[in-house]
């Protein structure tokens, strides 16, 4: 697309990439570039340097916004620790990752807020969001709660495993990534974005599972494939963002190599934003007996300095001393990448370019689609389930395998209708107070078919609106923690609409409609058209001489719920 005259929102702008990228896009003319960082002197300071280097350009050119965006707005400037040590904003950090995706929770997240105000009509997404997920270490948060599980059944206490279980929930890194991606959709989709690009990330610079850099003793450790399982699974939730309907163009560069560099100089060394303290022990140490200590108090004294050296800055993976730099850039080892060349490769995919290393669209390339053979043997594989089933003289609907229930709930309800008037016209020549006794008359009668329908987890809700027929489980409303939950007008439409074969009078006027629509489709069809442009003829519903409760729940998910695939 042409990013002239375009609203850019680059999150991660003040690091070494998102940098490179802003200073890129100045060459094609964009309304504005929204720069955010996680800190706001991080996105200050970045923006300062640019308006700096593009003088000429209007004082708002660049704009400011920092936060953190995977949490609600109101912790957007509350620092990740703090939140997860005061119990009621970990809670709400707990809720807002593992409750029901609701309006509510869309609305107060940080990322709706911040698409809601900027609208941008591009995102480029610098932030390691891998990293980010998957380095608060769910193995420790594990590890704490196994010690407290034993101290809380040693001490018949629950206090400290109730916090270390709380802290743990916050951590767990899917149920994040999947939030994180649900509410950037939505909130895209809300406010117009055209089109989503992610520096992704691989997790390990392109090496293998023998890569010799590690955060501990495991080789690889545990965290470092955290981070390169998390990237994996983020690109896969971009890749089906890509394939559906009115989501953004969706598209992901991954480096597979160090990046680097933002600068080389001398001073003092930082680790996570603090320096590095200079501390001393007597020469003759320690004696190694008993147990060793990994943290150990007054084992050394601060020497009141810091360590100051050369070194070379490559952005968010921080100072690395000349050694460190020349054995991660050995041919053979991680090697290194530019950010400027990242940069060069976001615009020219943005502007409609194939650099070949877009992620999803290489995906799409290689993933193995419905085939012509597959859809050949279809009608075979159908026939042969016909056959079957007159033998056996048994109609095959639903077993509640495939789901959701409402795709069961769906194919009784057809089912019905096919048993009570056997074809569409009969269907809307009959009243819905009339379909609806018909209907009930046959689940009163017919115990097998009665018996299928509930023992597969389907309730049946009577025309009354009041009775229901259930087994002992009952697949909606899904178990999430509580087993009674209150029963509102509200809930019972709810829960008949997602899982139960609903017999009221209302639910049957939706059925007619439904088979208005259909029929006002097929007749808006030319007769004479013969060619491949229409798939839902009037052939293809059989004249409409039978109702395919089959065919029919396809059709629901593709037009009605808008759930059509994009991409064969």
């Amino acid at each position: 697309m042409d990013i002239k005259n375009k609203t850019v929102l680059v999150l991660g702008g003040a690091g070494l990439v998102g940098m490179a990228i802003c200073r890129k896009l100045v060459e094609h003319n964009p309304k504005r570039i929204i720069v955010t960082s996680i800190l706001q002197h991080e996105a200050e300071e970045a923006v300062a340097t640019l308006q700096k280097e593009f003088s000429k350009l209007p004082k708002k050119y660049f704009q400011p916004w920092w936060g953190n965006i995977f949490v609600r707005h109101s912790l957007k400037d509350t620092n990740r620790e703090d939140i997860i040590n005061d119990p009621k904003t970990r809670n709400q950090l707990i809720d807002d990752i593992l409750s029901e995706l609701t309006e509510d929770v869309l609305k107060r997240s940080t990322i709706n807020t911040l698409l809601k105000s900027s609208k941008p009509d591009i995102i480029i997404d610098c932030i390691n969001s891998a990293t980010a997920i998957a380095y608060q270490d769910i193995f420790t948060g594990a590890r704490k709660v196994i010690q407290q599980l034993k101290s809380a059944k040693a001490k018949n206490t629950t206090a400290d495993l109730i916090e270390t279980t709380e802290r743990l929930l916050a951590t767990l890194y899917i149920p994040q990534l999947i939030r994180h991606i649900q509410l950037l959709y939505r909130s895209m989709h809300d406010f117009g974005t055209i089109i989503y690009l992610k520096i992704g990330t691989s997790g390990t610079g392109g090496m293998g599972l023998n890569i010799p850099y590690t955060h501990s003793e495991e080789r690889p450790s545990s965290v470092l494939l955290s981070k390169s399982s998390v990237a994996g699974a983020h690109t896969l939730l971009l890749f089906l963002m890509g394939r559906t309907p009115d989501a953004p163009i969706t598209k992901e560069i991954k480096p597979t190599a160090a990046i680097a560099w933002k600068r080389v100089g001398y001073g003092e060394i930082k680790k996570r934003g603090k320096p590095i303290e200079l501390v001393d022990c007597p020469p003759d140490g320690i004696k190694l007996s008993g147990k060793l200590q990994i943290a150990m108090k007054n084992a050394a004294t601060p020497t009141g300095k810091t360590l100051k050296s050369v070194f070379i800055d490559t952005g968010e993976n921080g100072l690395f001393s000349r050694g460190e730099f020349e054995a991660i850039t050995t041919p053979g080892q991680m090697e290194f990448v530019t950010p400027e060349e990242i940069a060069e490769d976001t615009i020219y995919e943005i502007k409609g370019g194939n650099t070949g290393h877009d992620i999803i669209n290489a995906l799409d390339n290689a993933t193995l689609g419905p085939t012509y053979r597959a859809g050949y043997l279809f009608h075979n594989a159908k026939n042969q389930i016909k056959e079957l089933e007159k033998k056996h003289k048994v109609d095959s609907v639903a077993f509640e395998m495939l789901g959701p229930p409402r795709l069961s709930k769906l194919l009784y309800e057809g089912y019905l209708l096919k048993l009570a008037c056997t074809n569409v016209r009969t269907v809307l020549k009959t009243n819905p107070a009339e379909l609806s006794k018909k209907i009930k008359k046959i689940i009163e009668t017919n115990g097998t078919l009665r018996s299928q329908i509930i023992s597969i987890g389907i309730p049946i809700l009577m025309p009354d609106g009041k009775s229901l027929l259930r087994g002992n489980q009952i697949k909606i409303p899904p178990f999430t923690g509580e087993n009674e939950l209150p029963i509102t007008p509200k809930s019972v439409n709810l829960w008949a609409h997602d899982g139960w074969v609903d017999l009221r009078v209302e639910n049957m006027k939706r059925w007619k409609s439904r088979f208005e629509d259909i029929l006002k489709r097929v007749k808006d069809i030319p007769e004479t058209d013969s060619s491949s442009r229409f798939l839902n003829t009037k052939k293809y519903w059989d004249n409409f001489e039978e109702i395919d409760p089959g065919k029919l729940a396809g059709w629901i998910f593709s037009y009605e719920e808008k759930g059509m695939r994009m991409k064969a």
